[in-house]
């Protein structure tokens, strides 16, 4: 039987007796746990301390979580939706640029303070990113929410009417751009796994290969998705985003990413196998 669409979540909620948690709370408190999993296994890998890891999760999480909400709140929020919106996290809103630029930002205050070595604990994590993102992108399914145009592609998802917006309401299936960009993450988590494992690029620069390897794919997705967005120039904000994080990255990885030694700030610098192990661990 070839599938012809598969069904959205019909609550944003999951019940566990007297208890409702908010899937979406859910998906991005595993999201954490499993990069924090992963980021460990990298970082003793090289002979670091798993604990270094929590003690970097317990700052670089919430500033992540914080920023990408006032990312939301400054480039996609209604005013007339009240002043109490801002703060309801559990039903969605999240932006993802706002979110890595805090989240990295505090991470390297903290690796800073500790005194860690920044290239190999960026290279640890920097695939545990893409995880976490892949699996919070499933709370967006229990939220009917970030999806594209309408579709009849034996994957589409179908959409309650409430969650639809108002000039589709006829239809009922749409693509999963959320889907479409957690099976890209993963599929970019192994990417870096074994573009670590080759030491073609200098110890570091694995953050700089996500970013441009995630804007890449969020340009596209952009193009495909129907939720409302603040627009520049009749172009969605998070294109011109993508955009700028792409020129940024991509030109950090052209002047200093190579591991070859070529230019004066990497000389002598040996790339550090900083993948899990083929033993496996990861």
């Amino acid at each position: 039987m070839i599938l012809a669409s598969f069904p959205s979540p019909s609550s944003e909620a999951i019940e566990l007796g007297p208890l409702t948690l908010r899937a979406y709370g859910l998906a991005i408190a595993f999201g954490v746990l499993a990069a924090v999993w992963l980021a460990q296994k990298r970082w003793t890998a090289v002979g670091g301390d798993p604990d270094d890891i929590s003690k970097l999760a317990m700052w670089a999480v919430p500033a992540g979580l914080i920023g990408s909400r006032i990312y939301h709140v400054l480039t996609d929020w209604r005013f007339d939706e009240g002043f109490a919106e801002p703060f309801k996290i559990w039903e969605g809103g999240l932006g993802i640029p706002g979110g890595i630029a805090a989240g990295v930002i505090m991470a390297l205050w903290v690796i800073r303070r500790e005194g860690w070595d920044r290239a190999k604990m960026l290279d640890a994590a920097a695939p545990a990113l893409p995880l976490a993102q892949a699996i919070g992108r499933i709370g967006n399914w229990f939220n009917q929410e970030l999806f594209g145009g309408p579709t009849d592609l034996p994957w589409a998802v179908e959409i309650d009417p409430e969650h639809r917006p108002a000039e589709y309401l006829d239809a009922e299936t749409f693509h999963p751009t959320f889907l479409y960009e957690a099976l890209w993450n993963l599929g970019l988590v192994l990417f870096l796994i074994w573009l670590g494992k080759t030491r073609k690029l200098r110890t570091g620069a694995l953050l700089a290969v996500y970013v441009v390897g995630y804007l890449v794919a969020r340009l596209w997705l952009e193009t495909v998705r129907v939720d409302p967005a603040t627009e520049i120039g009749g172009v969605r904000i998070n294109i011109w985003m993508s955009i700028i994080g792409i020129v940024v990255a991509g030109g950090w990885l052209l002047r200093r990413g190579r591991a070859d030694g070529s230019d004066d700030a990497g000389a002598g610098v040996e790339p550090v196998e900083v993948a899990v192990p083929d033993d496996g661990a990861s």
